[in-house]
């Protein structure tokens, strides 16, 4: 016959259960905060701790925009590079990952942007972050992306908006208006016809609004 167990070792079996129960509790707590976290650490080519975009678009008004930081570094191919040097062009300014999904089925349609758009004074550049050097090269030939990238692999060019328009997700794109100060964002993969319209109307503003 099966015995019931005392009074003793049903309350220890008790707080047992409730102890696992919280540790699973704390433990997915670390997990969703790590993963919300846009400015958390990451290891190159790691998919985790990132922030997917929800494809929401802010575009401001003249008065209310801020400089973009003077970000300097080093395009994929070695030459240096200077965000000031492209003063006088709008700049789409795409935060990428080799690693990244979204990265990857917007790619067409910023590069078909970029040619479009070139013609107007309009520049695309990538920034490539928390990624090996090697698999941001792979992705560049793989899609064949006409426009300089800027390895980013602690994501510290990335991090130098955050007193403008932060790029939170991965992928971002940061629309940089011809006087050098950020005018806009787009979290998450972007639509062709949206950045196209959004580049535009910032191309045709006055020289000095």
């Amino acid at each position: 016959m099966r015995r019931n167990p005392n009074p003793h070792q049903r309350r220890g079996a008790s707080l047992r259960r409730v102890a696992v129960a919280m540790f699973a509790g704390f433990a997915c707590l670390a997990v969703v905060a790590g993963c919300s976290s846009a400015g958390g650490s990451a290891n190159s080519g790691s998919q985790s701790r990132f922030v997917a975009g929800d494809g929401s678009v802010v575009l401001l008004p003249v008065d209310e925009r801020k400089p973009a930081p003077d970000i300097t570094g080093t395009t994929l191919t070695g030459e240096p590079f200077a965000l000031a040097d492209y003063r006088g062009k709008v700049v789409a300014l795409n935060v990428w990952a080799s690693w990244c999904a979204p990265c990857r089925a917007e790619a067409p349609a910023l590069n078909q942007v970029s040619t479009e758009l070139e013609p107007m004074g309009v520049q695309f550049i990538g920034l490539d972050t928390r990624d090996s050097k090697a698999s941001a090269e792979a992705f560049v030939r793989r899609f064949d992306v006409p426009y300089p990238n800027v390895w980013d692999p602690d994501a510290q060019l990335q991090l130098a908006f955050r007193d403008t328009l932060p790029p939170q997700a991965i992928p971002s794109t940061l629309l940089i208006d011809r006087q050098g100060r950020v005018a806009g964002r787009i979290l998450g993969e972007v639509d062709r016809t949206q950045l196209r319209d959004l580049l535009t109307e910032l191309a045709n503003e006055p020289a000095n609004p």
